[in-house]
């Protein structure tokens, strides 16, 4: 189980003040579903709220203490029929595919007047990696090269 200071506990509680209950524990108890369902929502949250309908209080501080134990999280309150659990989220590094283009870019993009007369209008656009600007200022997404047949049959 997971040991939390009380500075700490306190931070976490008033955080969790203003979240809504992510599971709910019926008239079955603290089935396998149930359990895989809070370790998804604290994986995914890490900071959760979990109400427990039912009126034995001994039944819900030991479905709390079980939690606890099995999902290696801390408890943080119990007040009535919520549980507040804490267990921090794992840092999941996102590779990048070696197909990804490259990312949003910011361009400055000049348009004369109509007239000729006015100052030209100036603006700062963010495009896509897919996309251009063309030579009127207007932006367009970039085709896919055209590749020819006989030099592909050459590489082959």
């Amino acid at each position: 189980m997971l040991t939390l200071t009380p500075v700490e506990r306190s931070a976490l509680r008033a955080e969790a003040h203003g979240l809504k209950p992510v599971v709910m524990i019926g008239e079955s108890g603290l089935t396998e579903s149930v359990m895989k369902e809070i370790a998804a929502s604290i994986d995914a949250h890490g900071l959760i709220k979990v109400r427990v309908f039912g009126d034995d209080r001994e039944a819900r501080v030991a479905m709390y203490e079980q939690i606890c134990e099995e999902l290696d999280c801390a408890p943080i309150q119990h007040i009535g029929k919520l549980l507040v659990l804490y267990r921090p989220k794992k840092e999941v590094v996102k590779e990048r595919s070696s197909k990804a283009g490259k990312g949003m870019r910011e361009v400055t993009i000049v348009k004369a007047s109509a007239s000729g007369t006015k100052k030209p209008s100036v603006t700062k656009v963010m495009i896509k990696g897919n996309e251009r600007v063309t030579a009127g200022g207007n932006i367009k997404r970039a085709k896919p090269r055209q590749a020819s047949t006989k030099k592909n049959a050459l590489n082959k």
